[in-house]
């Protein structure tokens, strides 16, 4: 059995051990969020040839906000030192080049399952299932470390709902511990709440599920997101200014990239105050 990942910080993109794979893997469309399309398999204009972004300190500048948010999880290192050995893509044959941008986005899912999984791990309310979080994180580590043909092959949607079924049963444990609020959302269950723009100002979401819900733009100023489940949630422009997250499980960080903050924004541990919440209005 592979050597389990030993926490989170194992989990982060690590550029310098990468081929710029989602420069060159994954697909952009002009919008908000990038200033210019690209194609699935095309280099970034941006990309130089030692794999690192020629613009990288004014990507918000240039309007690539975009690849501020997004994070492999690790992925990328994996699949350019491990997958495929430190073999670049430049110098490979063009089936290499295929089967490394086929494999990257395949592995990157599994990534974010290990940073799920090895978080629940640290859960102390989730142990009547940390057996099952073990073995499921044995397993999804050892899918990672499979071949580009046996990857190309993998259902990893199938994977995944086996692996959400754990999880699930992981929220509701580490939420049933935590002291539910009896404001406006406390400790209900808002899985995939339609709550774009909502005025959630002050709100009481202690313990809350909000798995999948659509928090765009909304306004979470001085919200109590305490213990809440945050898998999923889509936070992009959300203002979490002053909000306390403090023991919210399953966030990661691109969403909080995603999201507004203050200097009186409360994280995890798990996740790093973005840089340009600085300068956030």
């Amino acid at each position: 059995m592979p050597e389990l990942i030993a926490d989170l910080s194992d989990l982060r993109g690590d550029c310098a051990q990468c081929f710029g794979l989602c420069c060159v893997a994954l697909p952009f469309a002009r919008s908000a969020d990038f200033a210019r399309d690209k194609p699935a398999g095309t280099p970034c204009p941006n990309l130089q040839g030692d794999h690192r972004c020629g613009i990288h300190a004014d990507l918000r500048k240039k309007g690539f906000t975009g690849c501020t948010v997004y994070d492999c999880f690790g992925a990328g290192q994996k699949v350019s030192q491990v997958t495929f050995g430190g073999q670049d893509w430049r110098t490979g044959s063009k089936e290499h080049t295929r089967r490394m941008f086929d494999a990257f986005p395949v592995v990157r899912q599994l990534h974010e399952l290990l940073w799920y999984l090895t978080e629940a791990l640290g859960l102390p309310a989730a142990r009547p299932v940390h057996a099952d979080l073990r073995r499921a994180l044995a397993e999804t580590e050892r899918l990672t470390r499979q071949t580009p043909e046996e990857l190309a092959a993998l259902d990893v949607a199938a994977h995944r709902q086996q692996v959400n079924v754990l999880l699930l049963r992981t929220s509701e444990l580490a939420r049933a511990g935590s002291k539910k609020g009896k404001g406006k959302g406390g400790g209900k269950d808002r899985r995939g709440a339609d709550l774009i723009g909502a005025r959630l100002r002050g709100a009481d979401l202690r313990g809350a599920s909000l798995r999948g819900a659509y928090l765009i733009a909304a306004d979470l100023t001085g919200a109590d997101l305490r213990d809440a489940d945050m898998i999923g949630a889509d936070l992009r422009d959300a203002d979490l200014s002053d909000a306390d997250l403090t023991g919210a499980f399953f966030l990661t960080q691109p969403q909080v990239n995603a999201a507004r903050g203050s200097a009186g924004t409360r994280l995890p541990g798990s996740v790093s105050r973005p840089a340009h919440w600085a300068t956030s209005g």
